[in-house]
């Protein structure tokens, strides 16, 4: 009872903590929503005559509203040495109250905090991949300790170290196996779709997974080089790189400030003495300048129309993460696509069954069936899915299963033996009859072929392939229309994908990828073209989306994709590209008109204000009404 009694004054403080870390991240918007609510209320105030208590509010409005990004600006000039629109927006504000006019200042000072506060939250959602990246990595490994398995941590181990890696188990380390045969599901890493056989002397990698038979492999790699580690350094790297249009922005952004505070300066001392006006006249111009220059209406002019599109496109199933990311969408050049999962539906799936005319075929499948059932390889349980969709048999139970890894299964069923695999483990004698249509004619079609034999003898096959999807190639078309070049990347062989190019109608393909090799392509064709997308699904096009202009994931894909991109397709649906282009295209119309007629307007009055032709309430009305005309002209991207 004393030991509760004790306990219970921590709860609450405990609680609060976690209180305050779930708010944390959305601190700034909330204290920009609440500096709305003030401003409100502050109106409403000065409209009831209270002015002392509406000056209050302004002021609790200025301070909360601001504080965030006051803070970031006076850093920010502090660190660079050069003043920002930060520093702008806080002297247009205080300028705005000198003169009297807290209302106008107030809404300045909260529309720079809404933006500010959707800018940190887009960039704190953008982190998440490298901590999804990492729950791939496996944190523990079998390690031979003098003949003996022992459980040790990854960080442990070193180069030359041997590790036992069991079925279903992801490997620790990059190494090469010494002990053991093995079949391993490399999608995630290579994007081949077909689980790869691997034997004594070859090389397996950190993350992928062992499917079928127990291996002892030697640590060929430290952990910090290993190739998940390079995805990791891949991802970093390009997320830290800046865009041009980013660089542009920030020289851009001390150019103005620096324009406008200079002109403000002169305009607080020169027409004194050049034109004769008396110093009240003089300083009220200046603050009249200070508000009608400041950005309130360019600002305007791009976050309303970048939401808008944004809202568009997730009613069509199309997640923007940011509306940089919906605007460098125009400039799109060329798109490149990974194939398994993207352009392709990721499984493999029967495509071809040839049964020699001698055998009963009802017999054969159901031999083939109830064997390949005892099997958990991905082309066997194609195979099985294939035959009890489209024939009615029954599956019974072999006598006895031999899985022969990196060959296929062999059996005895009815008093027969059976062979289910590669042609690799059958003799040549044994392929006569078909060599001329599997090894010609399939192979090039980027099919893989599984062989039936009986007794010795070969008596039919069965062709698998990732199929393409079927709306893969009204996308593709799509693109082209749009003037933009399509490449497939993929881990494929040459033969697969060279037959899935001429399937899908892309205009070029590059065969046999790795991650590296992908954002190796990737920096090539932004050489070429400038700007390019990159269309992805797995882990091992995460270093590929992150080097791309623009990273689009597909909805159902791994979550490091679905973190690291910058727009993911939610329903799968490839057209939705082609949909996205065109909506950035009209939001790219659509902020032009806001920018020039915003920069036309701010000209218009700073030009009246110098011919004493504009008072402050004439001035503020054009600056205000025109924030409030862009405002308008981007929510008509909410139309569809």
């Amino acid at each position: 009872m004393q030991s509760q009694l004790k306990a219970a004054p921590y709860l609450p403080s405990a609680q609060s903590a976690g209180m305050l870390q779930q708010i944390k991240p959305h601190a700034e918007l909330i204290a920009a929503l609440f500096s709305g609510v003030l401003i409100l209320f502050a109106w409403y105030a000065g409209y009831q005559h209270a002015e002392t208590l509406s000056i209050v509010l302004y002021l609790l409005a200025f301070v909360i509203g601001g504080f965030a990004k006051a803070k970031e600006g006076i850093q920010a000039t502090i660190e660079d040495k050069e003043l920002n629109v930060e520093m702008l927006m806080i002297f247009a504000a205080v300028g705005s109250a000198i003169i009297g006019y807290w209302v106008e200042g107030a809404i300045l000072i909260f529309i720079f905090a809404i933006s500010g506060a959707l800018e940190t939250y887009t960039m704190n959602k953008s982190q998440k991949e490298i901590s999804s990246l990492m729950d791939i990595q496996p944190e523990e490994a079998w390690k031979l300790v003098d003949g003996e398995e022992k459980r040790v941590s990854i960080k442990a181990l070193k180069i030359g170290d041997l590790l036992v890696v069991k079925p279903g188990e992801r490997m620790p380390a990059d190494g090469e196996i010494i002990r053991g045969i093995t079949t391993i599901d490399e999608a995630a890493f290579t994007g081949e779709s077909i689980p790869v056989s691997k034997s004594l002397s070859d090389e397996v990698f950190a993350g992928t997974v062992n499917l079928s038979g127990s291996v002892t492999i030697r640590m060929t790699k430290n952990n910090d080089e290993t190739m998940f580690q390079k995805i990791i350094q891949l991802v970093q790297t390009a997320q830290s790189e800046k865009s041009p249009s980013q660089l542009f922005i920030e020289r851009f952004e001390g150019r103005y400030v620096k324009a406008v505070l200079l002109v403000v300066g002169l305009m607080m001392f020169l027409p004194h003495y050049l034109l004769g006006w008396d110093w009240q006249e003089t300083f009220y111009r200046a603050m009249v300048l200070l508000v009608v220059a400041s950005p309130c209406a360019l600002v305007a002019s791009i976050m309303p129309a970048t939401l808008s599109g944004i809202s568009n496109g997730a009613r069509k199933g199309i997640l923007f993460k940011g509306g940089v990311h919906l605007e460098n969408l125009h400039k799109v050049k060329a798109i490149a696509f990974d194939k398994t999962g993207t352009l392709t539906k990721g499984k493999p799936e029967v495509t071809n069954l040839v049964i020699r005319s001698d055998q009963r075929k009802d017999e054969v499948l159901t031999a083939v069936a109830a064997i390949e059932n005892q099997s958990n390889h991905p082309l066997a349980q194609a195979i099985v899915m294939y035959i009890k969709n489209n024939y009615d048999v029954a599956l019974t139970s072999p006598e006895a299963v031999e899985d022969i890894p990196g060959f296929g299964v062999q059996s005895t069923l009815n008093g027969a033996d059976w062979k289910i695999g590669k042609a690799e483990w059958f003799g040549e004698h044994t392929l006569e009859s078909f060599q001329e249509s599997v090894t010609d004619r399939l192979s090039q079609e980027g099919k893989t072929v599984v062989f039936i034999e009986k007794n010795g003898t070969v008596i039919g096959f069965i062709a698998l392939k990732d199929t393409v999807r079927k709306e893969t190639e009204e996308a593709i078309e799509q693109l082209k229309k749009a003037g933009i070049t399509t490449i497939m990347l993929t881990g494929d062989s040459e033969s697969t994908a060279k037959a899935i190019a001429a399937e899908t109608n892309v205009d070029h393909y590059v065969a046999r990828c790795l991650p590296e090799t992908k954002v190796t392509e990737l920096k090539k064709l932004l050489k070429q073209y400038g700007t390019v997308a990159m269309v992805g699904d797995g882990i091992n096009d995460a270093p590929a989306l992150a080097t791309a202009s623009v990273g689009i994931a597909m909805g159902e894909g791994t979550d490091v994709a679905l973190e690291t991109a910058d727009v993911v397709l939610m329903k799968n649906d490839l057209p939705r590209i082609a949909e996205a282009i065109r909506l950035s295209r009209r939001m790219k119309r659509i902020v032009k008109q806001n920018v020039l007629f915003s920069l036309s307007i701010i000209f218009l009055l700073v030009i009246s204000n110098f011919m004493q032709a504009v008072d402050l309430p004439l001035g503020v009305l054009g600056h205000e009404g025109s924030t409030i005309l862009v405002i308008l002209n981007g929510l008509r991207l909410l139309r569809a």
